[in-house]
């Protein structure tokens, strides 16, 4: 028997080895994993750009059509405009540490913006509590929305040129 064990041992032994290296490999390279870093590259910052203005066209062509639906198209309003922000929160994270250091106050100053633009869902919900009409209000909000997305794309276009997004 001790001939059977000798004759094991040593390939075992390897064996144990091959295998701990093997898991060990993995955890280290697992550990290097982080999570999905968007593409930096202008391309992908245009591309992200393109997609923040069709959003804002969208938002655009909503404010026009949002008082034919019921409500006066408040929801679709809202969603419409959120998607806009989503996009554009897309859009910085493809922008370089350099982009974002020299930008700052830029994109801060675009990120209030839209803060402040979203106050109209808010004036609409106090107008209709107020007893106004939910087609006036809604009529009202329409115009202001449409008027602040455009200054607010026209703004983040000049930004963008500026901070040399997409170049």
């Amino acid at each position: 028997m001790k001939f059977f064990y000798s004759k094991l041992a040593p390939p075992l032994g390897l064996g144990l080895w091959v295998t701990l290296a093997v898991l060990w490999a993995n955890a280290v390279y697992a550990q290097d994993q982080g999570p999905f870093v968007p593409p930096t590259t202008p391309m992908a910052q245009r591309n992200s750009l393109n997609l923040v203005l069709n959003r804002v066209g969208w938002l655009q062509n909503a404010t026009r059509t949002a008082s034919s639906f019921a409500g006066g198209g408040y929801g679709l309003l809202l969603q419409q405009f959120q998607a806009v922000r989503g996009q554009y929160n897309g859009l910085k994270s493809t922008l370089t540490p350099q982009q974002l250091a020299s930008g700052a106050n830029q994109l801060a100053e675009l990120d209030a913006g839209l803060d402040i633009i979203q106050e109209v869902f808010t004036d609409y919900q106090t107008a209709v509590a107020n007893g106004q009409s939910s087609s006036t209000a809604s009529a009202n909000m329409g115009k202001v929305l449409n008027r602040a997305i455009g200054v607010w794309a026209q703004e983040l276009k000049q930004d963008c040129r500026q901070l040399r997004i997409g170049w």
